[in-house]
């Protein structure tokens, strides 16, 4: 099976676009792939529980249901440290999460350790 990347930089503003984001990885975790997603600029926000519990998009689903399964699945999320800190996410966002704050290098290198690489 793939390395799957899924690089995501829509955030709240854009519902369907974050939640499709989500929904691929998703179903790539579903169909046996090892999935890593890579949240940059405004995606940096889904990682927040009040987002998480009331984001919904067109067509694309409930952003919590596809979160939990990617978790339940062994899916990682890495959160571009700088987009973290010029919107105010924290640690206390990701606690009990399986998610970190990541440099640019980090998305460099999941980029190239990945078979495929989905942005959205």
């Amino acid at each position: 099976m793939a390395k799957i990347l899924v690089h995501v930089t829509n955030g709240p503003e854009n519902p369907t676009r974050a939640t499709l984001a989500f929904l691929v990885a998703k179903t790539a975790i579903e169909e046996g792939h090892t999935v890593s997603l890579f949240l940059a600029g405004d995606a940096v926000q889904l990682l927040r529980d009040a987002v998480l519990d009331n984001l919904v998009g067109l067509g694309t689903g409930k952003l919590r249901e596809h979160f939990d399964a990617i978790v339940a699945g062994g899916g990682k999320f890495f959160l571009s440290g700088m987009s973290s800190k010029a919107r105010g996410v924290s640690d206390a966002d990701l606690q009990n999460k399986p998610a970190e704050f990541a440099m640019p290098n980090v998305l460099v290198r999941l980029a190239l350790e990945s078979d495929r690489m989905f942005t959205y």
